[in-house]
């Protein structure tokens, strides 16, 4: 009998510098188990191609990242509910000749800031969202399901914005950013969803003083691990949680699907990647 070693990978253009290689490949050491996971960069107009001979290439799933998620949808056979109301997939599986298809950025959002800022939920209300692109739906659609009442989503192209707003209904406002001062009062978290204070990118200049100390700070860039928006934050007060969680929770769904156990999110783990994106070793 031949026995084929599972195999998965992240798809992306550009790929080299996904960290999900690591996080994979530590956990089937951790695990003891046989496997691979590599990474793929696949240009948009080959992606379709790419996906319908995965299994053909010897693929048992993958992930899909910038800019893939929303045809990553579009080529599945079955949708998960989450991925359906974004119309976006990151996780792709097969079930026998089936291929499914999910979106676990709310997981790992959501998962990142319980583990950070334990009860985060139970007193939220009225949440800010900055910017209106693709990750900023994912966000939304995770606040709803904890429970926000009033989900201010400020962009600098308003009519952005309100497009966006229109997809979950009335308890999310598309806000001015001229207004941003007026949208953080009374908020309980507040979130960047923008590429603004990643590394290469200029910093996002805000001034939090409407924001109450009681809010919690959220940035989704994690290179570098403290964003100009979070030291902001965090020197004034308010509690604060990185970015690089919501990468290291979004990873388990997948994995758990294409090698069979469900593996967990350790602070040795997190030491490994912020090492790699420090070059400072654990």
């Amino acid at each position: 009998m031949i026995y084929h070693t599972p195999k998965a990978c992240v798809i992306g253009h550009p790929i080299a510098h996904s960290r999900s290689p690591i996080i994979h490949g530590y956990w089937l050491k951790e695990l003891g188990l046989e496997g691979h996971y590599g990474r793929e960069d696949v240009l948009p107009e080959h992606f379709s191609a790419f996906i319908g001979s995965l299994r053909s290439n010897g693929y048992i799933g993958c992930n899909v990242t910038l800019p893939h998620k929303e045809a990553a949808f579009r080529l599945v056979d079955r949708a998960s509910v989450r991925a359906k109301e974004l119309q976006v997939a990151n996780t792709l599986w097969f079930e026998g000749d089936t291929l499914c298809g999910d979106n676990t950025d709310i997981e790992g959002f959501l998962a990142n800031l319980d583990d950070r800022a334990t009860g985060w939920s139970k007193k939220l209300d009225k949440a800010v969202i900055l910017g209106a692109g693709g990750a900023s739906a994912s966000i939304i659609a995770a606040l709803k399901e904890r429970g926000a009442s009033d989900i201010r989503l400020v962009n600098r192209t308003l009519a952005r914005a309100e497009t966006l707003a229109q997809r979950f209904g009335p308890t999310v406002h598309a806000t001015e950013w001229s207004d941003l001062a007026q949208a953080l009062e009374h908020a309980d978290l507040l979130v960047n969803t923008t590429s603004l204070g990643m590394k290469g990118q200029p910093d996002l200049d805000l001034d939090l003083a409407s924001l109450p100390l009681s809010a919690l700070v959220t940035d989704i860039v994690y290179v570098p691990l403290e964003t100009g928006l979070l030291r902001q934050a965090r020197q004034r007060g308010n509690p604060v949680a990185d970015g690089l969680g919501m990468l290291l929770h979004q990873a388990v769904p997948g994995f758990e699907h294409w090698f069979g156990k469900r593996p967990t999110v350790t602070p040795a783990l997190r030491a490994l990647i912020e090492a790699d994106i420090t070059g400072v070793a654990p």
